[in-house]
């Protein structure tokens, strides 16, 4: 029963980073939670408008902090915006660690971006093929970035709560 729960939670190891050892899925969809899904379909635009609202709001707070880069956008598309990323520059003393530390003090939930695939356990034993010699991109931006929160249930109040702390790191 317990390795059948884990391959149908996507078989995540219990790391702070998505990481995996084994392959996983994700069957975890109850009646529930697909009459809850095409419920909130009819509210698509407006979790759009508010995802996009926080985008701007942490990019806007962070501006003036040249060692945040928020997650790019391309100016081709429309972004939806699901996550909210920002990345620590190279040599900045605030690390991404320090970042989600401080948050979690808070009992603010936030996260790694994700694990590249090539770094997953699951893919140790295939080649990767970097395209420069050192870190890959996806490396470089898995070991600088964190996910924010990004729950449209944030109100102004815990926004101001997540950049001022955020803020503060980059101030001391």
């Amino acid at each position: 029963m317990k390795e059948a729960r884990l391959l149908s939670t996507q078989a995540r190891d219990p790391a702070r980073h998505y990481q995996h050892s084994k392959i996983g899925y994700n069957y975890r969809m109850s009646n529930i939670d697909a009459g809850i899904g095409r419920g909130q379909l009819m509210h698509l635009d407006e979790h759009l408008r508010l995802k996009r609202a926080i985008y701007r709001k942490y990019k806007e707070a962070f501006a003036d902090i040249e060692e945040i880069t928020m997650n790019p956008l391309n100016p081709k598309a429309e972004a939806n915006n699901w996550l909210s990323c920002m990345t620590v520059s190279e040599g900045s003393r605030v690390t991404p660690d320090m970042v989600m530390d401080a948050l979690e003090a808070e009992n603010i939930e936030s996260r790694p971006i994700w694990k590249p695939m090539h770094l997953q356990p699951v893919f140790a034993e295939y080649a990767f093929f970097n395209h420069n010699e050192g870190v890959s991109v996806s490396e470089d931006i898995f070991n600088r970035g964190v996910c924010l929160p990004s729950d449209i249930k944030n109100t102004d109040a815990d926004m101001e709560l997540v950049i001022g702390i955020v803020r503060e790191l980059f101030n001391k």
